[in-house]
């Protein structure tokens, strides 16, 4: 019986003798993932902002974003090849489509729970809608807004291994050629960087998140109020 290498040691062999390849594709992953979710934050977002004021269309949009949801995400790519084809426009496309129910209607929530009396106030104040929006509902909102799309980013990251299956770049196509060589080292270093991908962009939003939350923006303006008080008695006490 013949002795076969570890796992580890192949793995380890494999990255040392490819990691150019291996970073340009995951190069391509990152950039693959960040353009669509950016077509994601420019679409849904405003559209998110729309709907809170035109109620009556918030379920049928909802709800169209929804059934892309449904779809299995190799069956979504196969429809989109008849009007994108092959490559990552087609994977763009698809990737946007799965992720615009978390952020669109994150930020629709968002909003929608901003207290009625507080932007009564800042409309009694004469705030135009655009400053109430951007001075009031959208500080507020912003944890929601985030979580959504913290949750669309790690989807997107993870999805996107999928764009080699139609002929797009990204580490899927280290995964593919894993699985059809029967190759598991291949396979987990087309695996390990997008999963480190997704878990560094889910830590980061995380991060944002709880340093927008309104209650830790107020707990570090006291603080720095309270510095600056500090700070001012000891100048006096100084000068006296």
């Amino acid at each position: 019986m013949l002795n076969q290498e570890p796992f580890l040691q192949l793995f380890l062999k494999y990255i040392t003798r490819y990691w150019p390849r291996i970073l340009e594709l995951t190069w391509q992953h990152l950039f693959i993932s960040l353009i669509a979710l950016s077509i994601t934050l420019v679409i849904c977002i405003p559209l998110g902002i729309y709907l809170t004021k035109n109620e009556k269309l918030s379920p049928y949009v909802i709800g169209a974003a929804n059934i892309f949801q449904t779809i299995p995400s190799l069956a979504l790519l196969g429809f989109l090849i008849f009007i994108f084809g092959i490559g990552n426009d087609n994977a763009i496309a698809a990737l946007f489509l799965y992720a615009m129910l978390p952020v669109l209607q994150n930020t629709y929530t968002g909003i929608k729970s901003v207290p009625r009396h507080l932007v009564q106030a800042a409309r009694g104040m004469g705030m135009t809608e655009y400053q109430i929006l951007v001075k009031v509902q959208l500080p507020i909102a912003m944890p929601i807004i985030l979580a959504g799309i913290r949750v669309a980013t790690v989807w997107i990251i993870g999805t996107a291994t999928l764009a080699s299956a139609i002929g797009g770049g990204g580490l899927g196509r280290l995964i593919f050629s894993g699985l059809a060589s029967i190759r598991n080292e291949v396979v987990l270093a087309g695996a390990l960087p997008a999963t480190i991908l997704a878990l560094t962009a889910d830590q980061g939003i995380k991060w944002l998140q709880n340093y927008l939350d309104p209650k830790n923006r107020a707990i570090r303006l006291a603080q720095k109020a309270e510095i600056d008080e500090l700070q001012k008695t000891a100048a006096q006490r100084g000068r006296e």
